[in-house]
């Protein structure tokens, strides 16, 4: 991947937030994101996305809200 390349950037992007990359990929990534704002901007739209999206799946379903569909769903069973 040349260091310039939007395209080849964009494409590991995915693999390059999940850490998947090996050191070398993973620098060329970081070069480009560093020189290249509209790249870096998606990057950082990403990245907060999932740093949304894991916040909210950590919420606790409320123990109320458990029991009730566990008790409708053991009196649809019977």
């Amino acid at each position: 991947m040349a260091d310039g390349n939007c395209e080849d950037a964009l494409e590991e992007l995915y693999s390059f937030l999940d850490g998947e990359l090996d050191e070398l990929r993973r620098a060329h990534i970081k070069r480009h994101l560093d020189d290249c704002t509209p790249c870096l901007e998606v990057y950082d739209f990403h990245a907060e996305l999932r740093v949304m999206i894991s916040d909210k799946c950590r919420d606790q379903v409320p123990r109320e809200l458990r029991d009730r569909i566990a008790r409708i769903l053991g009196e649809q069973a019977m």
